[in-house]
């Protein structure tokens, strides 16, 4: 529904440079289509965030527009240098993924004094024009639920569980907080033996390969993340611990974690917010589209929609 939402809203506002076509694949008017956008992620080491980056820049050239994505390696610093040079290079929309909100918002400032519009993406900045985001509780909730409900389904109730988690980030946090919330009370027996910090494939190996070691009856793993999830399933299979009640939980419907689902291995359910990759594409040039119309802004915070993938409808978000 918020998908729907921000569609007309993009269409409503916008009629007098692109034509409402759905994906805003038709443009009756390329006064938007030269448009210059700066992006900066905290990483692309994470398959999630490559293939986003990946999936909007060849929707950005398909429209006649240039991009420039980097990242900035959760290093703030390094961050607002990112944007100081966007600033000087006379992009017309910065897109960021902050690393830290708070440390980035002067930099934006001087973005948009310069009269560069700002996407802030999963936090709700002061200096950006629009913000699309995720309830992250909500999100770390509907992860923890599909958790409880195999618990409750294939282990009768009980089971011990892991959490590969990311405090580092507050939005994240919220998302671990969700998932743990949602098991402690839909699945009171279960008992949550281990929580760590896992963002990528490798530390999700490292990880939960320590995890198997110090809690070997673990059954079940939580992840906020594709990252940690892929990780996870890599340790499980090479720990022999794969077995028709074992189970990972996440977010994100990385291809990896996809065909782990398909192929029947450790992962049973994930989470994909908006969609697939080309689903994210089209999210963000309608917003590019949104902002380089001219047309006031209504609504600044845009929220996500959130897809669990199951093994039912995996086939729907494979290869997507």
């Amino acid at each position: 529904m918020k998908r729907i939402i921000l569609g007309l809203l993009i269409c409503f506002t916008s009629l007098s440079i692109v034509a409402c076509s759905g994906g805003g694949k038709e443009s009756d008017n390329n006064a938007d289509a030269s448009v210059k956008i700066g992006m900066t992620v905290q990483s692309l080491s994470n398959p999630t965030w490559a293939g986003y980056c990946q999936a909007i820049e060849k929707e950005v050239k398909a429209q006649g527009g240039s991009i420039n994505y980097v990242a900035c390696e959760s290093n703030v610093g390094k961050q607002i240098t990112q944007i100081e040079n966007f600033i000087s290079g006379g992009v017309d929309i910065i897109i960021i993924h902050p690393a830290d909100p708070k440390g980035v918002e002067f930099a934006l400032k001087q973005a948009r004094s310069a009269g560069i519009k700002v996407i802030a993406w999963d936090d709700n900045l002061q200096n950006a024009d629009l913000a699309w985001l995720i309830d992250n509780h909500d999100l770390g909730y509907t992860i923890g639920t599909h958790a409880a409900k195999w618990i409750n389904e294939k282990l009768g109730g009980s089971a011990e569980v892991a959490i590969l988690n990311y405090p580092q980030l507050p939005i994240l946090l919220e998302r671990g907080n969700g998932i743990r919330d949602a098991i402690t009370e839909l699945a009171p027996k279960a008992k949550i033996v281990a929580e760590s910090s896992a963002i990528d494939t490798k530390e999700g190996i490292e990880k939960m390969e320590t995890i198997f070691q110090s809690n070997p009856n673990v059954k079940v793993v939580c992840s906020i993340g594709g990252g940690g999830s892929v990780g996870a399933n890599e340790a499980a299979k090479a720990a022999n611990k794969v077995t028709a009640d074992f189970g990972i939980f996440a977010a994100d419907a990385t291809q990896p974690e996809l065909s782990a689902l398909k192929n029947n291995e450790g992962v049973r359910m994930t989470v994909t917010v908006t969609g697939t990759n080309q689903d994210i594409a089209d999210e963000i040039w309608g917003m590019v589209t949104l902002l380089q119309s001219g047309a006031p802004i209504e609504t600044k915070e845009i929220y996500r929609e959130f897809i669990p993938v199951t093994e039912g409808n995996v086939d729907e978000y494979l290869g997507k």
